[in-house]
């Protein structure tokens, strides 16, 4: 076997041995010739495809695609499936399981003959914990986005598929629409291939990992169905064969810099809060420092430059059309790292050197911006001292600043059994809190931060209110919704301590969250609480359970940060 250039595989397919003889001949069983063995990078296909995940439906032809551009760089492209995440569809909530999916990507990468990996992504939880894993192992990687959907028709108007879903309720009860209605709703709104088309997570994660330098230049913002999304697949796969040859590794690319990069840019398009538990956990695996604070002090006076739902009014489809993120990331050059070197081995900001806009509705020009300052803000205060986060660019003005009587509810069944009783004694003034959905206390975290508001104000016109959890929030949804509030409720945070009739103060330029109720009643209260009992005993949620970190660190288990990296000495006789 030759080794002209050792490669990890080689390990493997390279040696003269019994075992090289096993690793050889099993793979034989799927017609692979002698060349395939001999100095040609194995590049695995991390693929997330499942008809468990709509979003992620289409990804079985990309890798396809993807795998005839690394034979047409010399390359040795193998598939293989790793747990995938239907945001749309799993219970209690798909981050209960981001980590599940991220070990079973380290794994998979380190104990097969891999010499650079491709990760095709698309559903929210589906690119942060491949990249997770990936970070883990720190091979040479690319990452290809699955791509939105194009934009939700109904009745000659463009809808979001995400941002649809929280109007539900006001548009029943409030608006009169009939199950017809609904139903016309339903067959319209997700109408081809690919992720959400607003700026939810899934579209926010996209944009992080191009922002990061882990795609090709303007891969995140094609739709799933353009033909030019197969083009950037296709190219990926000439690309990771080149790194591995290069040797240019996650980490090499993953600096502080581009870190900082991908906190300016989110903030930029309006981005997800789901964004920052995810980067933070990322941030762990590859060892950069990055802290909650720095999402606050590096993004919270950004200019707002992309006017896309649901902090603005267009979707995905419009945004390609009008250039894509190359656009945002030149107009932001002045506040980037621009030198940072990204997969095709260029920096970021020579990709994105001539990158004009099409379309300046959906682009706004930096000196133009739709707010001056939009990024996240990150509030501390008595009531959550590791941290809590809010998206102003999707909050109401008015209620940035707020002081309001706390309606309490200690869990989601209990909030769902009492928020439209007409008895229920609350106004608009009120603050709703939302205790046990953190990410021990559901377990998972889940996307319930935003919750409807009750029928009786809605009917009387109330649009939104300041709500306050320890969980997330879909980044399809809008309002002005605390969230991420560390400690969580369930492991004796502030939060568990509110009761009914207790003052809460908002202040977002203050960056303060308070409870107003004196220590000495907090110190009482915390001396009567008791933690509730375990979701589970067994299996990996209790693992979870066991091992997740707070919010404010990203919610990875403490087993899993940093990593393995690639070497496994041992084979398998």
């Amino acid at each position: 076997m030759s080794n002209e250039k050792k490669l990890r595989s080689h390990d493997w397919f390279g040696k003269s041995d019994k075992m090289g003889f096993v690793h050889r001949s099993w793979f034989r069983t799927q017609g692979y010739p002698d060349d395939y063995f001999v100095n040609r990078p194995v590049i695995g296909i991390c693929n997330t495809w499942s008809e468990l995940t709509p979003c992620n439906g289409h990804l079985r032809d990309f890798a396809e695609v993807v795998k005839r551009g690394v034979l047409e760089a010399g390359g040795f492209p193998v598939e293989f499936p790793v747990t995938s995440l239907g945001e749309t569809v799993m219970r209690p909530t798909s981050m209960l399981f981001r980590n599940l999916a991220s070990m079973d990507t380290e794994e998979s990468i380190r104990a097969n003959p891999l010499d650079g990996v491709v990760l095709l992504t698309g559903c929210d939880k589906t690119t942060p914990s491949t990249l997770m894993g990936a970070c883990s192992v720190d091979l040479p990687t690319i990452i290809v986005p699955g791509g939105p959907m194009l934009n939700g028709r109904f009745r000659g108007e463009c809808i979001g598929s995400g941002s649809f879903n929280w109007m539900i309720k006001e548009k029943q009860g409030v608006e009169n629409y009939t199950p017809e209605d609904i139903h016309e709703v339903e067959t319209g709104v997700a109408r081809s291939q690919g992720h959400c088309m607003t700026m939810g997570t899934a579209s926010t994660m996209a944009c992080m990992a191009e922002s990061l330098g882990l795609t090709l230049p303007g891969a995140a913002a094609i739709p799933a169905v353009d033909a030019r999304k197969k083009l950037m697949a296709q190219l990926s796969g000439r690309r990771i064969v080149e790194m591995v040859r290069e040797g240019l590794k996650l980490s090499r690319i993953l600096t502080r810099q581009a870190f900082e990069n991908a906190i300016v840019v989110n903030s930029a398009i309006g981005g997800s809060t789901n964004f920052i538990i995810h980067l933070l956990a990322i941030a762990g695996r590859i060892g950069v420092p990055l802290a909650l604070e720095d999402f606050d002090a590096l993004g919270g006076k950004i200019p707002l430059l992309l006017n896309l739902k649901p902090s603005g009014s267009y979707l995905m489809e419009d945004f390609y059309y009008a250039g894509g993120l190359p656009v945002i990331i030149r107009e932001m050059r002045s506040y980037l790292h621009n030198d940072a070197l990204t997969v095709n081995g260029k920096s970021l900001g020579a990709n994105c050197a001539v990158s004009p806009c099409y379309n300046t509705d959906v682009i706004a020009p930096l000196e133009r911006p739709l707010q001056h300052e939009a990024g996240m803000a990150v509030l501390k205060g008595n009531l959550c001292e590791q941290g809590a986060v809010i998206k102003p660019s999707a909050a109401s003005p008015h209620l940035l600043k707020h002081r309001g009587r706390a309606v309490v509810f200690e869990s989601m069944e209990d909030y769902h059994a009492r928020i439209d009783d007409p008895a229920l004694e609350i106004d608009g003034s009120c603050v709703i809190v939302l205790k046990g959905v953190g990410p021990v206390g559901y377990p998972g975290m889940p996307e319930v931060g935003n919750v409807d508001l009750p029928m009786q104000l809605l009917q009387k016109g109330v649009k939104d209110m300041v709500r306050i959890s320890d969980g997330r929030m879909s980044g399809t949804a809008g309002g002005t919704v605390v969230l991420h509030v560390s400690p969580e409720s369930s492991v004796g945070g502030t939060l568990a301590l509110v009761r009914d009739g207790d003052m809460i103060e908002l202040d977002v330029a203050a960056r303060r969250l308070h409870l107003d109720v004196p220590d000495e009643e907090l110190a009482a209260r915390k001396a009567q609480w008791m933690p509730p009992e375990p979701a589970t005993t067994r299996g990996y949620v209790r693992l979870y359970i066991d091992h997740v970190q707070q919010a404010h660190l990203g919610a990875d288990m403490d087993i899993l940060r940093g990593g393995s990296g690639g070497e496994v000495r041992r084979d398998l006789h």
